[in-house]
């Protein structure tokens, strides 16, 4: 199994940034997404890298204001994160999966580690 461990959230202003990282342990033949999941709400896709050649995928609430990017060096996985709204405030996690099939999923029923999660708050 591979380690996921998130770090870089915290609280915002709308409007502002902030960059959410997830270092992982070696692992190739991977795809790292992010989700998140705000209090009552269930948890949803947010945006997912593969690192056979960094294709994307990105949820069309974030498309534009979000980043996602890899450090292979640093084998970590970031999440730039601008124009920041309100309704972007949850806690975000990590996953991974070793993929078979290359495809991008974005439910998370598709990604078998995940990490433990950082609190990102937005205020208006």
């Amino acid at each position: 199994q591979v380690q996921l461990v998130e770090s870089g959230g915290g609280v915002a202003q709308a409007g502002g940034s902030l960059r959410l990282s997830c270092v992982y342990s070696t692992v190739s033949s991977y795809i790292v997404g992010w989700f998140r999941q705000a209090p009552g709400k269930e948890r949803e896709f947010v945006a997912a890298i593969r690192f056979s050649d960094s294709d994307t995928r990105y949820a069309d609430a974030v498309k534009g204001r979000f980043t996602i990017s890899r450090d292979n060096v640093r084998n970590t996985v970031s999440l730039q994160m601008a124009s920041l709204k309100p309704e972007d405030s949850a806690v975000y996690v990590c996953a991974g999966e070793v993929t078979r099939t290359n495809i991008i999923y974005t439910g998370t029923y598709a990604y078998t580690d995940w990490g433990q999660g950082t609190q990102v708050t937005v205020s208006s």
